[in-house]
C-alpha cells in the first residue's frame, strides 16, 4: 500500500492512535465544579487597568493549569436562555422525519443530522455551519433570528477571547486572529438532545474525544453528563453555573502553542440523567485554508515542534472527517 503524505510528511512519521481510551473508574471522578476557574469576560476589557491586568493573569492560570473554564458576562443571559429555548422548540416542534431531511448527503453539506438512539451513543444532534455563512433549519420559524443573535454575540466573544489569549501568550493582540484567519473561521454549531437515562440504551451519550479548533463554547439547559479529563488525570463533572458559558480548548490551540495549552479529552454520560437535556456547542475554528503549526516562540531545544504544519482542511482530511464533523483525536498528529 502506498504511504500517505500529509503536508509533505509521510504518515509513518505520525504517532497514530485510532481511538481514545481512558479509565472510567468512578474513584477518579470529581463530582463538583468548584475547582473549575471562572473568568469574567467584561473585566478583560475593563477601564480599570489594574483589574484588567489581574483578570488576564487569572485567565493565564486557567489556560495553563486547566485548559477549560467558565465564562461569565460574555453573552447576555436572555440571549443564552432564548437560544436554548429555541433549540428545544426545534426538537419539540418538528417530527423525526422532518429532522431527518437534514441528514448529511455529501461532504460539502452545511447541515448534518444524526440520531444515535440505536447505538451506545445516546443522542440526537443537528450540526450546522454557523460562520462565515450562517445556516439554520427553516422550522420553527423563530429559530433563525434567535439562534442567529446568540451566534453573533458568541463570535464577538470568540474574537475578544482570541485577543486576550494572544496577550497572555506574549504575542501581539491579533496574533491568534491572524494565524487562524478567524474572520473567515469555519465554525460549526451542534444542537444536542439527550434523552432521560430511563429511555437510553446505555450509559454513554458521547464517547471520549477532543474537539477541533480554537475552543468550544457550550451552553445547556440542565447540568449533568459532561465530564472532562483534567491535566491531573481526574474526570471532572462539569456543572455550568447559571449565566455562564463553558469554554474548552480545541486541538488547533494546542498545536499553535506546541502543547502549552491543552485540548482536553471529554465525554458525556447518561447514568444520572433523570430528565431530557438540551445543549448547544459552538466550535470556533480556523478558516479551512489557515495553515497551523507550532509558533516559533513556543519551540526550543527542549520542546521541538510536536505537530506538523498543515491547513485546517488537511487536518480534517487526515482525521478522515468532512468539514462539518466535530470530534477528533489530537494524539493522531503528534510527531513524538
Amino acid at each position: 500500500m502506498a504511504e500517505t503524505v500529509v503536508a509533505g510528511i509521510p504518515t509513518s512519521d505520525f504517532k497514530i492512535t485510532s481511538t481514545l481510551h481512558h479509565s472510567h473508574d468512578e474513584s477518579l471522578i470529581k463530582p463538583d465544579h468548584d475547582e473549575t476557574p471562572t473568568v469574567d469576560y467584561s473585566l478583560l476589557y475593563s477601564n480599570d487597568l489594574d483589574q484588567r491586568a489581574k483578570t488576564l493573569q487569572h485567565l493565564a492560570k486557567a489556560c495553563e493549569d486547566y485548559g477549560f473554564f467558565y465564562l461569565i458576562n460574555g453573552v447576555p443571559e436572555d440571549v443564552v436562555t432564548g437560544a436554548l429555548k429555541a433549540v428545544s422548540d426545534f426538537f419539540d416542534q418538528t417530527t423525526l422525519d422532518e429532522r431527518g431531511e437534514y441528514k448529511k448527503k455529501n461532504p460539502t453539506d452545511r447541515f448534518s443530522w444524526v440520531s444515535n438512539y440505536n447505538t451506545e451513543e445516546n443522542r440526537e444532534c443537528l450540526k450546522v455551519v454557523s460562520h462565515p455563512q450562517y445556516h439554520c433549519p427553516s422550522k420553527p420559524a423563530h429559530l433563525r433570528e434567535i439562534l442567529g443573535e446568540y451566534l453573533k454575540r458568541s463570535h464577538e466573544v470568540e474574537l475578544g477571547l482570541a485577543r486576550a489569549l494572544s496577550k497572555i501568550l506574549g504575542m501581539e493582540e491579533t496574533f491568534i486572529e491572524k494565524a487562524f484567519k478567524l474572520q473567515a473561521g469555519f465554525d460549526v454549531t451542534a444542537m444536542n438532545f439527550y434523552p432521560p437515562s430511563s429511555q437510553s440504551k446505555g450509559p454513554i451519550g458521547l464517547p471520549d474525544h477532543t474537539d477541533p479548533g480554537l475552543f468550544v463554547s457550550l451552553i445547556k439547559d440542565v447540568n449533568g453528563g459532561l465530564q472532562i479529563l483534567s491535566q491531573k488525570g481526574e474526570w471532572i463533572s462539569v456543572k455550568i453555573p447559571p449565566n455562564a458559558i463553558f469554554i474548552n480548548f480545541g486541538d488547533q490551540i494546542e498545536i499553535l502553542t506546541n502543547g502549552r495549552y491543552k485540548s482536553n479529552v471529554h465525554h458525556v454520560v447518561l447514568e444520572n440523567n433523570k430528565v431530557r437535556r438540551i445543549s448547544m456547542a459552538t466550535l470556533h475554528r480556523p478558516a479551512l485554508e489557515a495553515a497551523i503549526a507550532p509558533e516559533t516562540a513556543f519551540v526550543n531545544q527542549s520542546h521541538p515542534p510536536a505537530y506538523p504544519r498543515m491547513t485546517y482542511k488537511e487536518y480534517l482530511e487526515f482525521n478522515g472527517f468532512d468539514e462539518i464533523d466535530v470530534q477528533s483525536s489530537i494524539t493522531q498528529l503528534r510527531l513524538y
